[in-house]
């Protein structure tokens, strides 16, 4: 019959199988070993880890569990210990560290390689005996489901084993001495294990702490989107193979900090793109990108005196007006206005691996800075291609081209006409003039901060059917080990 734990463990479970089911992430950041690794080394560089290595109470520890235990010997022990005026860890270094896959399912098998140089001080000998100490601490990162809050990585169960232990004399000097600090390192063999699990383990874990308390700070810094920003939020954290995946809900807020949407529930699950060997990706799904995109290009409207500013332009729409009406095309004079209007704001869609912006503009052409009433109004559904670049940490979007999917005629003071007939000189108004207006404010780009934070200078953008992924432009320099 199972027990309270397992009922409460089946619970647990459920309840973030639920959470999960409910919402939806908008975006996944997912952190390969490289990142993982390199973020913890930091952490316990901060942590002063080494330094509580060097601070390791040898000599104190072997006196509280002389001969392994055998207090048959501890008499013959503290004998041997009288010649010993100090012991202590010169110098300590934590070598590359190492992440992998646990045995168990959605856990991180984290490695932390030690290597140490001791020595004592004897009446026997006036130099330092100095010995040569390597063991491994390893510790697993996995789940935690507990009921008294949400969902979060923890590290947990770190411990060294007597196996990965060797000590090795570093000088040979004289028979005694060497005797004696063969008892030495005996005595070190089951009094180091513990040590280091009592004294190193605590600064692990807390550099563990760190380091995703870190990342969750990371993930929250706001993105400036024109006048509004965009926030991603913790929906819950996941350990897939080697990687750690933090699944976000976004939400956009406008210049006063009120929330105007939520993103907490996408439309269709993302396409996770395989991580390879790429320390990390950021997957954005369409919906949060279109929101950017419709942010950063609000409705607004254009006057153009297009005989000044574009005459070539204006000579052709004159020419393709008296195709129509010689009349209407003689009223264009030298200060002829084209209006453009751009209606709601722009559709941003993925297809097949490419991105689009569509948008609804509405054209007016006057025939004077004086009149009135406009020749004629059209209502246009154009479309362009959409390119997403990055400079540094900035990611870009450029609007290539931009074409005249339709083309109707809302109202007109020339009489009726099939709109298609200007289709080409209109695309080229709207290329000439709607274009580079939109480009100029896409071009200061969004700042991706956590690329920089992650130890990269610069990402690369790409297209999956439904989203877009970040990923780092080029390897970064790894953090030296962590010595003193």
């Amino acid at each position: 019959m199972a027990g309270p734990w397992t009922f409460l463990l089946l619970c647990g479970l459920l309840a973030a199988t639920l959470i999960q089911a409910t919402l939806s992430p908008t975006a996944v950041l997912i952190l390969g070993p490289k990142v993982i690794k390199e973020k913890l080394t930091q952490e316990l560089k901060d942590h002063n880890a080494t330094s509580n290595l060097q601070q390791l109470p040898l000599l104190s520890a072997m006196r509280e569990k002389p001969a392994g235990g055998i207090p048959v010997l501890g008499g013959l022990v503290n004998t041997v210990l009288k010649h010993i005026i100090w012991l202590k860890v010169i110098t300590a270094n934590i070598l590359q560290l190492q992440v992998k896959p646990s045995a168990n399912d959605q856990e991180l098998l984290v490695k932390i390689p030690l290597d140490m140089v001791a020595g004592f001080n004897t009446p026997l000998v006036k130099t330092i005996v100095e010995f040569h100490m390597t063991t491994e601490a390893q510790a697993i990162v996995r789940m935690d489901t507990s009921a008294s809050g949400p969902t979060r990585l923890v590290l947990s169960d770190c411990a060294t084993s007597h196996e990965s232990l060797r000590i090795q004399l570093l000088h040979k000097l004289s028979f005694l001495v060497n005797a004696l600090a063969k008892q030495v390192m005996n005595l070190l063999v089951p009094s180091l294990p513990n040590l280091v699990k009592n004294q190193l383990c605590p600064v692990i874990e807390a550099s563990f702490n760190g380091m995703y308390a870190d990342l969750l700070q990371l993930v929250k810094v706001p993105i400036s989107l024109s006048i509004d920003r965009l926030e991603f939020d913790l929906l819950y954290p996941a350990i897939k193979g080697d990687t750690i995946q933090l699944y976000l809900g976004a939400k956009l807020l406008d210049s006063q900090g009120k929330v105007t949407k939520w993103f907490n529930n996408s439309a269709a699950s993302l396409t996770m793109p395989t991580l390879d060997n790429t320390p990390f990706s950021l997957i954005v799904s369409q919906d949060v990108v279109k929101a950017a995109v419709a942010a950063a290009l609000p409705p607004e409207e254009f006057m153009v005196l297009l005989d000044s500013v574009l005459p070539e332009i204006a000579h052709r729409l004159k020419s393709s007006i008296g195709l129509i009406n010689e009349k209407a095309a003689d009223k264009l004079g030298s200060t002829q206005i084209v209006k453009i209007l751009t209606q709601d704001t722009p559709e941003f869609f993925i297809d097949q691996g490419r991105a689009k912006v569509a948008q609804l503009i509405v054209l007016e052409v006057f025939p004077s800075s004086e009149a009135l009433r406009p020749l004629f109004t059209l209502g246009i559904e154009a479309s362009s291609e959409a390119q997403f670049y990055t400079k540094g940490d900035q990611l870009i979007l450029n609007l290539n081209n931009i074409s005249s999917d339709r083309i109707q005629l809302m109202n007109s003071g020339i009489g009726w006409f099939q709109p298609d007939v200007l289709k080409n000189i209109i695309t080229e108004i709207i290329h000439s003039i709607l274009l580079p207006n939109q480009n100029g404010k896409l071009r200061s780009g969004v700042p991706v901060s956590l690329v920089k934070a992650l130890g990269f200078e610069a990402a690369e953008s790409s297209l999956t059917k439904d989203a877009l992924v970040l990923t780092p432009a080029s390897l970064w320099k790894p953090t030296s080990p962590v010595s003193q």
